[in-house]
């Protein structure tokens, strides 16, 4: 019987792996890996020290974008020495717009209003150093 066909058929399952591993066995080529073996817990410090060190050495769009990506994909409020640094980076490679969209995402990470009034107060000086606006101020 054809194994394809076999394995079409509706099956329990701990049978489905068992198929599964019979036909990764058949392969000769077949390598298995796993990547978040040894994938390690990070303090919010180190997360901190790692992204304000990239933003200062970032002297492009893409990598600031990349980097921006990287920062908020995490399940935490970036500190605001790494939002200063991401600022800085923006203004240096003269990207405003993604200056305003960096406070976007800091609104959305926040989560609360309290939390994200707190952020932008403690940015003010470096907001007005830089020129930087939120989307609502270019709205008014």
């Amino acid at each position: 019987m054809n194994r394809f066909v076999a394995l079409s058929r509706p099956l329990a399952a701990a049978t489905r792996v068992q198929a599964a591993r019979s036909v990764l066995a058949t392969r000769s080529a077949v390598q298995i890996r796993n990547y978040s073996a040894e994938h390690q817990e990070e303090s919010f410090e180190h997360f901190t020290e790692r992204f304000v060190k990239f933003f200062d050495n970032v002297d492009d769009l893409f990598e600031l974008q990349r980097g921006l990506n990287n920062a908020f994909g995490y399940d935490l409020v970036p500190s605001t020495s790494v939002i200063e640094a991401a600022l800085k980076a923006a203004r240096r490679v003269n990207d405003y717009p993604t200056a305003v969209r960096i406070f976007e995402g800091l609104k959305v990470k926040a989560g609360s209003d309290a939390l994200y009034k707190q952020y932008m107060e403690e940015l003010a000086p470096l907001k007005a150093e830089l020129g930087v606006e939120t989307k609502e101020e270019l709205q008014l």
